[in-house]
This record gives structure tokens, sequence and C-alpha cells, in this order.
């Protein structure tokens, strides 16, 4: 499968960063990208450096306005496209919402962002309600995808539910950076740290992992900080945690990596880590700490 991915930087101006955009899908589709990934919530700057209801205008339905940009992209070029939305559900209920479109253009399904973090200039408690769809794959015409959003990557727990209800890749589309105070060394730790435990996914469950991230620096709104640098450094790898491709931490890209599917199933038969797992003593996963 041919897999292209789209780092990009955002500005203020939601009509600009859709329409560059839909330069960049056009640009992979035409390197022959079947499956395209975005970033996360690419449709506007990170607005979550802040805790404010205005950003609520945002939001959108699913479908709605942008489904319609997006469905009638996947559909001019063919592609299978994952995209992160700001849902609005209901008044007063949104969601942080990956929105899968299949090549002909409709929603193939969605995934509401499930773990939702609460840090400093990432206050995203504050806007979006924790998905209730679970961890299921999204079934394209490419095959299963089990997607994620973002801070989902750190937990092992969803991407082996997604491996085992037969995801053929697991993605990631995601939104995060450095906290500008913290030392050039405990940056790289973090990124490196962030890269280490999705190469671990990919290990752990014989999958190949693509994760799309944001890049540049976004100012934050209230002058308290001195606002992100997302560190870009979107990535692909495969089942063996082996890097296909990363990308610069401080620079946009559009790239189509090649990823062979069929390894998937040579390496958890060298590696039948499905086939030991020992899953009548694994129901102390189901709590929050054991005393």
């Amino acid at each position: 499968m041919k897999v292209g991915i789209i780092q990009q930087a955002c500005t203020a101006d939601v009509e600009a960063n859709k329409q560059r955009l839909a330069q960049n899908i056009a640009q992979v589709a035409a390197q022959g990208a079947q499956l395209v990934v975005l970033q996360e919530l690419h449709n506007s700057l990170y607005f979550c450096q802040v805790e404010s209801v205005d950003n609520f205008d945002l939001a959108e339905p699913v479908p709605g306005p942008s489904c319609e940009f997006y469905g009638l992209l996947a559909r001019r070029h063919g592609v299978v496209l994952v995209t992160s939305l700001f849902e609005r559900r209901a008044p007063g209920l949104y969601h942080n919402t990956a929105v899968v479109f299949d090549a002909d253009g409709s929603i193939a399904g969605k995934y509401r962002k499930m773990h939702i973090p609460d840090d400093p200039a990432y206050y995203e408690k504050f806007y979006f309600t924790p998905g209730d769809l679970g961890f299921r794959p999204i079934k394209t015409s490419v095959g299963l995808l089990g997607v994620q959003v973002c801070w989902d990557q750190w937990y092992p727990e969803g991407a082996r539910l997604m491996a085992l209800a037969g995801a053929d890749l697991l993605i990631y589309p995601t939104a995060i950076g450095y906290e500008s105070s913290d030392t050039p060394e405990e940056q790289e730790r973090q990124r490196e740290a962030w890269t280490t435990v999705q190469r671990g996914h990919a290990v752990a469950n014989g999958l190949p992992v693509v994760t799309v991230n944001r890049v540049g620096h976004e100012p934050d709104p209230s002058g308290q900080t001195r606002g992100i640098r997302f560190w870009g450094s979107s990535f692909v790898c495969g089942p063996q945690g082996e890097m296909l491709y990363r990308a610069p931490k401080d620079e946009e890209a559009n790239v189509v990596i090649d990823i062979d599917l069929h390894r998937s199933e040579q390496v958890r038969r060298w590696w039948p880590f499905l086939r030991d797992r020992r899953i009548e003593e694994f129901k102390g996963l189901c709590q929050r700490f054991i005393n």
C-alpha cells in the first residue's frame, strides 16, 4: 500500500488551511498514494492552548461542511482519506473525531478520541467528551484501519484492542510539541519517547504504524506561555518497528511511503504474541490500580 502523509503548519485562517491541505492531498495522490493521513485538528490552529467558549464555534456536525469538502477530495483523487475534525454532536457536547472517507467520497467510519489530556497548553478536557465508539477498526477499500488520535497513542491497550479486532495498520493523527521552558535535552527525550512507544505498538502487535504530527510554532493566545512548537517527526514504521520514514522536526513534508502489508502475517508467524497471550490472567487490566 502507498501511504501519503501530510505534515503541515497551520494558521488562524481555516479556509486557507483547508485549501493548502487540498493541494497537498492532490500532490501525494499524484505520486500514487492510496491512503492519505492528515494531522490532528488540521482545519485550524491548535485551539486547546486556552479555555475559551468562543472556540466551540470551530466545531461542526459530522457529516457537515468539512465532511463534504474532504469527501469530495477523496472521491476526486480516488484515495482513502483520514481526517481529524472538531465534532459538534449536540449543543454542549463535542468530540475530537477522526473521520475516514473511502475512495468514493463516502464516510467509511469515524473514531472519537478516547483519552483526553488536561495539561498546561493542552486543555482538551474543556472541549472534548471522551469517545464512546470503542476501539473498532474502520473498514475501507484499502483495508481495516485502526485509527486513534494523539494522546491515545501512549496507551498500549488501545493498540492491542485494534489489533485484536483485525486492524491491518495503526494510524494516529497527532498534535504534540515542545514546552518552551524545557531544556533541549528534555525536549529530545520527550520526542524520542513518543516515537519509541508507538514503534513498540508496531512490534507488540505485528502491525505497521502511521503517525502524522503538526509542525511549526503556534503562539499562546493568552500570552501566559511562549506557545507550542510542534515537533513534526511524522513517521511510518513496519510491523517490527523498523523505521520506513521519519519527517523533519521543523519542516513541512508531503511524502508517499510504501508499506508491505503482507509482512505483518510473516512477522506474526515469527513472533506469535497473540498466540501466547495469557488472557485468563489479564483481569487486572480493568482496574485503575492494583493495591
